[in-house]
C-alpha cells in the first residue's frame, strides 16, 4: 500500500522556462511554499538537500538524486529506513506541448510500514506543501515568460 500525491497542471510557458524554475534551487525560497530551500547538483546518485515547511515545523531533508533527464524529469528518493519501514519517490515530470505551453506532473509516493503512521501524523501538511509547490511552479514560470515575452517586444 502507498500514499500518492498526484498533481498536474498546463501552464502558459515553455517547457525550457518550467526545467529552469524546477533546477533553479538556489531561488526556491522565492517563490516555493513548501521547499523553502533547496541545494544539488542534481547529478544521478548525489544528495538533494531540502528544507521543508511542513505545517508549522521545517525540517531538513536529505535525498538521493535517482535520475535528472533535463527538460524532462528529475527524480530523488529518501534513504530507506530499515528495510520495509518507510521509503519516498518524488518526481517532477515535464512535457512540452508546443513553442508556448507545457504540462507539468508532480508525483510523490510514500511506502513501508511506517507509511500509515506518517500519513496520519503529515498527510495533510504534506498534500497542503506538494500542491502548493506545483501551484508555485505554475505561477513563477509564467511569470518569467510574461517577463521575457514583454522585454523581447520591448527590444
Amino acid at each position: 500500500m502507498s500514499f500518492i500525491i498526484e498533481k498536474t497542471v498546463e501552464i502558459n510557458a515553455p517547457a525550457d522556462i518550467v526545467w529552469e524554475v524546477i533546477t533553479d534551487l538556489p531561488r526556491y525560497g522565492e517563490w516555493n511554499p513548501f521547499v523553502r530551500e533547496c541545494e544539488s547538483s542534481l547529478q544521478p546518485g548525489e544528495p538533494i538537500v531540502m528544507k521543508v515547511k511542513i505545517g508549522l515545523m521545517t525540517q531538513t531533508a536529505e535525498e538521493v538524486i535517482q535520475d535528472c533527464k533535463p527538460q524532462s524529469h528529475l527524480s530523488y528518493h529518501m534513504k530507506p529506513i530499515e528495510p520495509g519501514a518507510l521509503s519516498s519517490f518524488r518526481s517532477h515530470n515535464l512535457e512540452s506541448m508546443n513553442t508556448t505551453h507545457s504540462r507539468y506532473h508532480s508525483h510523490f509516493e510514500l511506502k513501508g510500514w511506517l507509511m500509515p503512521l506518517v500519513r496520519l501524523m503529515m498527510g495533510r501538511n504534506l498534500r497542503t506543501g506538494f500542491v502548493g509547490m506545483t501551484d508555485g511552479i505554475k505561477r513563477r514560470a509564467e511569470q518569467l515568460w510574461a517577463e521575457r515575452q514583454a522585454s523581447s517586444t520591448r527590444a
